[in-house]
């Protein structure tokens, strides 16, 4: 594993994330998988909330889907593999506050909690799955 990856799973251990993430997966009736680069899938995550497909706390991502599913979107844990890094830099669990007042101050400009949250912006909108939610002729055109 690479010293950043490694720094990530460490810094997500001491910080306490992770192992919230892993109580939230209990809590979920969630069963925990080694993943790709050090994180953990708690898979078949069962509460309605939140609603997203996939979510993560420190190095475990909560994943509803199934492994078709997931197939389908070859993206999506690279974006949540980016929420991990986050972890890891915004002290761990103070990152849960942060990450809920961008999703407000997105909410306030847009009516959506990703597309002006800078947590989702820098986790990559389009590895998410997010769309823009401006009607098709308020988007930006991409000049060539």
């Amino acid at each position: 594993m690479r010293a950043s990856l490694r720094f990530r799973q460490v810094a997500n251990a001491i910080n306490l994330s992770t192992l919230l993430g892993l109580l939230v997966a209990a809590i979920g009736r969630a069963r925990i998988v080694r993943g790709p680069d050090g994180l953990l899938l708690a898979r078949d995550y069962r509460l309605s909330v939140p609603q997203a497909p996939a979510f993560t706390i420190g190095n475990v991502i909560l994943v509803r889907l199934t492994d078709e599913q997931l197939a389908g979107r070859p993206t999506l844990l690279r974006h949540e593999a980016r929420h991990a890094t986050q972890y890891a830099f915004c002290i761990g669990p103070v990152m849960l506050p942060l990450y809920f007042l961008a999703a407000g101050w997105s909410w306030l400009r847009c009516r959506d909690f990703a597309w002006h949250n800078a947590f989702e912006r820098l986790a990559g909108l389009a590895d998410g799955g997010y769309v823009d939610p401006r009607p098709a002729g308020r988007q930006r055109r991409e000049v060539a």
